[in-house]
């Protein structure tokens, strides 16, 4: 399965999401699956609003460009992300994680 995949104007997005880290972060996975750790607890959607704030930022999208599609109490969430295609959201998330 691939974690970022080209919709109808929209990339879809899964990852693993990791509440109550110690620091929000990327993690890529040697299998290329993505994992999100997040210092957001996982209470009263939380997590999920800071999945969406923290993508938006990495990826550098407005907010409103990022929207939870489904897995709103699941570990494993996939999310939407407008105005950039699949590859752009792979190189921004890789580039940021070599710096």
């Amino acid at each position: 399965m691939t974690p970022i995949e080209q919709r109808n104007g929209y990339v879809l997005l899964t990852t693993r999401v990791q509440p109550k880290a110690s620091r929000n972060e990327i993690i890529v996975n040697y299998d290329n699956s993505l994992r999100v750790a997040l210092t957001a607890p996982p209470v009263e959607g939380e997590a999920n609003k800071a999945l969406c704030v923290f993508l938006a930022e990495h990826l550098g999208i407005p907010k409103r460009a990022v929207t939870l599609v489904s897995g709103a109490k699941s570990r494993v969430k996939k999310v939407s992300v407008a105005g950039l295609d699949a590859a752009e959201v792979w190189v921004k998330m890789i580039e940021k994680k070599r710096k």
